[in-house]
C-alpha cells in the first residue's frame, strides 16, 4: 500500500510540475503576445449603432461613450477602492486568479447550495472585455484565467486597475468612470465623492438593473451594499460608510424618451438578423418621428392618474409607425405595447363575429340579445338590459355579451380559439365559454396586427420595424423583404366585419374614436375596469391603444369607449392627415354555397383559400399538397386531467388508441355523409364546412 501511495504520489507530482510547466509557457506566450499599455488604451470594445427614422431622421445613438481618459493618479482613491472592495477584494495579492475565490466556489457547488460559479477578478473581468465575448464556456474561461495571469506579469496592478476603471462598462452606453460619473452625476470623475462612487461601482454588477436613471431605489440599494463591503474591509471608516445615497443628485437623462420603447424592442432582433459584427452600423428603422410624437402625447394626455397606456400603429404592411409602451420611458422601461399580457375584454369579440360570420352569419341576420345561461356561466350585458330581437351588426356595434356567447357557443369555441390563432394571437386562449368576452390576455401588438389583417381585408400582416442596416462604408448589410401574403378569411368575411366595426365606430360604443373620416374599430372593457381598449384603423392605418395599471387593480371610470378611443382620435387625426380618405368595402358578395347548397358546400372551393378536401387535408392556396395545420390551440384552457383529444369522457378512441383527428361530425360533413339539417329562419344561408379548422378538436361537438 505504501508503495502505491509513492507511487500515486510522484506520478501525481509530475503530473502537476508538468501542468505548471505548460500553463507558464502559456502564459508567457500570451503576455509576450498582448499589446502595449497604449494600444490598449486607444482600443475601443463595443458597437456604435445609429438608429433613424423611416425619413432618415437620427432618433438615437446608442453604444461607446467614452469620457476622458484619466491617469491612476486622477482617478479618486474612493473610487479605487469601492471597485476592489465589490469586485475583487483580494485584487492586490492574487497573480490574476483568486485560488482562494475558486476554492470557496469550489467548495459552495460541491455541497449542492447553489450551481458552480466563481466570480471573476478584476484582472479576468479586463482580459474578457478587451480580448473575449461573454459566453459562459470551460474553453473561454480558460483562456481568460491564462490572459489575466498574463496581464499580471506584464503590467502592474495600478496600470490594471487604471485600464479596467477606464474601460469597464457602467450602463446606458456609458465605458469608463469619467463617461459614467458626467451621464450621472454631471461632473468629472476626479470629483466624485463616497457616495457617488459607491453608486458607479454598484453598477458593474447588472448595470441595466442597477442604473440610477431606469430605477433609484435598485441603485441606491445597491450603493449601500458596496459601502457595508468597503467598511466591513476596512477601507473607508464608519462615518465615511453613513452617507446619505439617497441625498446624491442624479441628472435628467433627457435621451431616455418614448422612442427607447421602439429601439428597445427593434434592435435585439440584429441578433437574428445579422451575422456578428463588431462595426459602427446605421440601422433605418419604419418609425415615423411625428406619429411617435403625437402617440406620445395622445397616452400622456388621456391615460387616467395612476394608470398607464400604450400605443402601437401599424401601416397597411406592417411597418410600425408608432409605439408607446408607458407614459414615461425614464420613469419605467417596462414596454406594455409589447411585453405586457392583459385581458382584451370585448375587442376580442373581433374573432368571435369573425367566425360567425365565417360560419354563414351576415350582418343583416335576426340574433336574440336575452338572458343565456351555458355550461352554468351566465353572461351579462353592460347596464344589465336585454334588447330582445336584433341584428348581428347591432348586437355588434353595443357589445352585447348575451350575443357573443350564444354565437361563439353555437360555432364553437375551439373555432373561436382558431380564429384568433390564424389571426396571429400568440399567447394561450383558453376554450371556456366566457372566453367570448376576452378572458385570455393578449399583447397588445398581437391585437393591433389581427386588427391590421382586417384592414387589409382579410389578408395577414406581420409586423416589423427594421428596413434596411448598412455599415460605416455605406453597404447593405440587411435589408427587409416583404413576407408572403396569406388570405386568412374570405373577402366576404372581411367585408362583413368591416362592416360591424364601421357601425360599432358611427353608431356604437366607440362614437368617441370618430375623426371626420370612415374608422372601423371596436371597444374594450374588462371586469372592474382594469383594462379599457380601443383597437381600430382608417384610411390604412391601423392603431391599438390599452390602458390600465400595472398591478391590474381597478381604475375608476375607465372604458375602452372613452379614454383609449380619446386617445385613438387624438393620434389617428395626425396619423392620416396627409393620406387620402378611403371609404370601406362593406358589400357582401357571398359564395354559392351560402346562397345554394351543393357540392361546393362540403368541399370548398379549391380557388378560394384555405379549405378540406376529400381526406380531411387543409390545403392552401395555389397548393395541392396537404399544408401543416397552423396555429395550434390543443390543450389550452382544458380542465385538469382532460386531453385535448377526448373532452368527452364517452368520446371513445380508435382501435389503435390514436386519437381521432377531427370529429365524427366534422368527417360525415366533409364526406357528404349526414348532410345537414335545413338552415333555421332567422339565417341567411347555413354555417360553412370548417373551412379553416383547428388542428385537432378542442370542443365537444355541439
Amino acid at each position: 500500500m505504501g508503495r502505491w501511495a509513492r507511487r500515486l504520489l510522484i506520478w501525481g507530482g509530475g503530473l502537476a510540475l508538468l501542468g505548471a510547466l505548460f500553463l507558464g509557457l502559456a502564459v508567457a506566450f500570451a503576455a509576450q503576445s498582448l499589446p502595449s499599455y497604449n494600444q490598449l488604451k486607444a482600443t475601443q470594445n463595443a458597437q456604435t449603432i445609429v438608429v433613424r427614422a423611416r425619413d432618415g431622421t437620427k432618433i438615437a445613438e446608442l453604444g461607446p461613450s467614452f469620457g476622458k481618459w484619466l491617469d491612476s493618479d486622477q482617478i479618486p482613491d474612493v473610487m479605487k477602492e469601492a471597485m476592489v472592495a465589490v469586485e475583487d477584494r483580494r485584487f492586490r495579492s492574487h497573480f490574476g486568479v483568486d485560488p482562494l475565490g475558486l476554492a470557496r466556489a469550489v467548495y459552495v457547488w460541491a455541497t449542492g447550495e447553489k450551481r458552480f460559479g466563481a466570480t471573476s477578478t478584476i484582472t479576468q473581468q479586463l482580459a474578457r472585455n478587451v480580448f473575449l465575448n461573454s459566453n459562459r464556456t470551460l474553453d473561454r474561461k480558460l483562456r481568460e484565467a491564462v490572459l489575466a495571469m498574463a496581464l499580471e506579469w506584464k503590467f502592474s496592478k495600478e496600470q490594471i486597475l487604471e485600464l479596467y476603471l477606464n474601460k469597464v462598462y457602467f450602463g446606458g452606453g456609458a465605458y469608463g468612470v469619467d463617461s459614467a460619473s458626467r451621464k450621472f452625476f454631471s461632473h468629472p470623475a476626479t470629483e466624485l465623492n463616497t457616495a457617488e462612487a459607491a453608486i458607479i461601482a454598484g453598477l458593474v454588477k447588472a448595470p441595466s438593473r442597477y442604473s440610477p436613471t431606469a430605477d433609484v431605489q435598485a441603485a441606491v440599494g445597491r450603493a449601500n451594499v458596496v459601502l457595508q463591503l468597503m467598511r466591513e474591509q476596512g477601507r473607508i471608516s464608519a462615518d465615511e460608510a453613513s452617507v446619505d445615497v439617497s441625498a446624491v443628485k442624479l441628472q435628467q437623462d433627457k435621451a431616455q424618451n418614448s422612442v427607447r420603447y421602439f429601439t428597445d424592442w427593434a434592435l435585439p432582433q440584429l441578433d437574428v438578423l445579422l451575422p456578428e459584427t463588431f462595426e459602427p452600423i446605421e440601422v433605418w428603422t419604419t418609425l415615423d418621428v411625428g406619429m411617435q410624437r403625437a402617440g406620445t402625447a395622445a397616452i400622456k394626455a388621456n391615460t387616467p392618474k395612476g394608470a398607464q397606456g400604450a400605443l402601437v400603429s401599424l401601416d397597411r404592411d406592417g411597418a410600425i409607425l408608432a409605439m408607446v409602451g408607458g407614459t414615461d420611458y425614464v420613469a419605467t422601461s417596462y414596454n406594455r405595447a409589447t411585453d405586457a399580457l392583459r385581458q382584451p375584454g370585448s375587442a376580442w369579440k373581433l374573432f368571435v363575429y369573425l367566425t360567425a360570420l365565417e360560419s354563414g352569419y351576415t350582418p343583416e341576420d335576426q340574433v336574440k340579445d336575452v338572458p343565456v345561461t351555458i355550461d352554468g356561466w351566465t353572461p351579462r350585458n353592460s347596464g344589465g338590459t336585454y334588447a330582445g330581437d336584433i341584428n348581428v351588426r347591432t348586437a355588434f356595434a353595443y357589445s352585447k355579451n348575451t350575443v357573443a356567447a350564444q354565437l361563439g357557443n353555437e360555432v364553437g369555441f375551439g373555432s373561436v380559439a382558431s380564429m384568433a390563432r390564424r389571426f396571429g394571437i400568440t399567447t394561450p386562449i383558453s376554450t371556456y365559454p366566457s372566453m367570448v368576452l376576452g378572458s385570455s390576455e393578449v399583447r397588445v401588438i398581437d391585437l393591433t396586427r389581427a386588427f391590421a389583417a382586417v384592414s387589409e381585408k382579410g389578408t395577414s400582416v406581420e409586423p416589423y420595424g427594421i428596413v434596411k442596416v448598412t455599415n460605416s462604408a455605406g453597404d447593405t448589410l440587411y435589408e427587409h423583404e416583404a413576407s408572403r401574403k396569406v388570405q386568412l378569411v374570405p373577402d366576404y368575411v372581411a367585408a362583413g366585419i368591416t362592416d360591424l366595426l364601421q357601425t360599432a365606430v358611427n353608431t356604437g360604443t366607440g362614437k368617441a374614436a370618430q375623426i371626420g373620416r370612415p374608422v372601423a374599430g371596436k371597444t374594450g372593457t374588462t371586469s372592474s375596469n382594469k383594462d379599457g381598449w380601443f383597437v381600430g384603423f382608417s384610411s390604412g392605418v391601423t392603431t391599438g391603444v390599452w390602458m390600465g395599471r400595472d398591478d391590474a387593480k381597478a381604475v375608476a371610470g375607465l372604458q375602452g369607449g372613452r379614454a383609449p378611443a380619446q386617445a385613438f382620435a387624438a393620434f389617428m387625426r395626425y396619423a392620416v392627415k396627409d393620406r387620402p380618405v378611403e371609404e370601406f368595402e362593406t358589400e357582401l358578395k357571398l359564395p354559392e354555397w351560402q346562397l345554394e347548397p351543393d357540392d361546393e358546400y362540403y368541399f370548398g372551393d379549391p380557388d378560394d383559400y384555405y379549405y378540406i378536401d376529400e381526406q380531411g387535408n387543409l390545403i392552401e392556396p395555389g397548393r395541392q399538397q396537404p399544408a401543416p395545420m397552423p396555429f395550434p390551440v390543443e390543450g389550452e384552457g382544458l380542465p385538469p386531467g382532460q386531453t385535448p383529444y377526448q373532452q368527452n369522457p364517452d368520446q371513445a378512441l380508435p382501435a389503435d388508441g390514436a386519437p381521432q383527428a377531427a370529429s365524427d361530425d366534422f368527417l360525415n360533413r366533409a364526406t357528404g355523409q349526414n348532410r345537414p339539417p335545413a338552415p333555421p329562419a332567422n339565417r341567411r344561408g347555413t354555417p360553412s364546412p370548417v373551412q379553416f379548422p383547428p388542428p385537432r378538436q378542442t370542443q365537444p361537438p355541439n
